[in-house]
């Protein structure tokens, strides 16, 4: 979980500003993507964020960009969507971050901490909406 307050709050900001698009509130994280984060842990799925940013999203040119991240096959592909943080274009016009030069190391711990931060949220929801579908 977060550990910094700030942050924290922070990011409620950043969500409820993400819930006003259409396209990215329609992201929700599956059944298996809850049951493949229960299995690995979220550091695995934290360090899998960490690598995708690294390789996908860090450097000055993608070649692919905006086309990089697949919609599916990994929760961190579904939190980037969400986010916005799965493409250079949307980094700059959700969280001002300008494309053309290297992400550096603090930008990058940035996204994986609101990575993180959406799949502990919307992981939290999906399990408490399954439950509640049980009784």
């Amino acid at each position: 979980m977060i550990e910094n307050t700030h942050a924290a709050e922070s990011f409620d900001a950043l969500f409820a500003r993400l819930a006003t698009s259409g396209f990215r509130r329609r992201f929700r994280l599956k059944a298996e993507d809850v049951a493949y984060i229960e299995r690995k842990g979220m550091e695995t799925v934290r360090r899998h964020a960490a690598d995708f940013i690294c390789t996908r999203l860090a450097p000055a040119v993608i070649p692919n960009d905006g086309r990089q991240t697949p919609m599916r096959g990994h929760p961190v592909f579904i939190a980037q969507h969400a986010t916005a943080c799965c493409c250079r274009g949307c980094l700059a016009k959700w969280h001002g971050i300008p494309p053309g030069r290297e992400l550096t190391a603090e930008e990058q711990r940035y996204i994986v901490a609101v990575l993180t931060a959406w799949i502990e949220r919307n992981g939290t929801r999906h399990q408490t909406a399954e439950i509640a579908g049980k009784e």
